[in-house]
């Protein structure tokens, strides 16, 4: 099994356009059952380095109607992964290339959907930790300067790439949580 290797590249302003292209497919096909859909990760803060994959949390009101939103995601070309070791965070996997179906059949850009219940914990820290980043250039150019030296390191390691970014993300997390 190989690796694809960590890449970062400079914010794309494309990026909204194609999380918003992928949210106008969900949005029809989900209905009352997502309260929002929500673009996180690194690829949602303008200005942003960041890997070419999208984040998307669908909120729901509770997890009672994940079955539901299983089957709907099902018919859009996403399979379920279950929570992958994070409580409160069902991961799905893209069929193809092509997910999320829609009647113009074309390649979207890779992601990672999610879908989260409203009071989530993982929710929260997404949510949390765009927000700060939005709101605040210096961490911006921080957390940018920090993946782009994480990926020359770990060019082909995502585990190490990834834990490389905990101590930022905490300390983030840390400053700017309300709780």
């Amino acid at each position: 099994m190989t690796t694809k290797p960590v890449i970062i590249e400079e914010y794309n302003p494309e990026w909204p356009k194609m999380f918003q292209e992928i949210q106008s497919i969900l949005v029809p096909t989900l209905g009352a059952d997502a309260l929002s859909i929500e673009h996180v990760g690194s690829t949602s803060v303008p200005g942003l380095a960041a890997k070419p994959i999208l984040d998307i949390d669908v909120v729901i009101e509770s997890m009672k109607s994940l079955p539901v939103v299983i089957a709907k995601l099902e018919t859009l070309g996403y399979d379920h992964q279950g929570d992958l070791g994070v409580e409160g965070r069902e991961a799905f996997e893209r069929k193809d290339e092509y997910a999320p179906y829609s009647e113009e059949l074309r390649l979207r850009m890779t992601q990672h959907l999610y879908v989260c219940h409203r009071d989530s914990q993982e929710l929260d820290r997404h949510i949390t930790f765009r927000d700060a980043l939005m709101n605040n250039p210096e961490l911006v150019k921080e957390y940018a300067s920090l993946k782009k030296e994480l990926a020359i390191i770990f060019r082909n390691d995502r585990k190490a790439y990834t834990e490389g970014k905990s101590d930022f993300i905490q300390r983030v997390l840390k400053q700017y949580t309300l709780k």
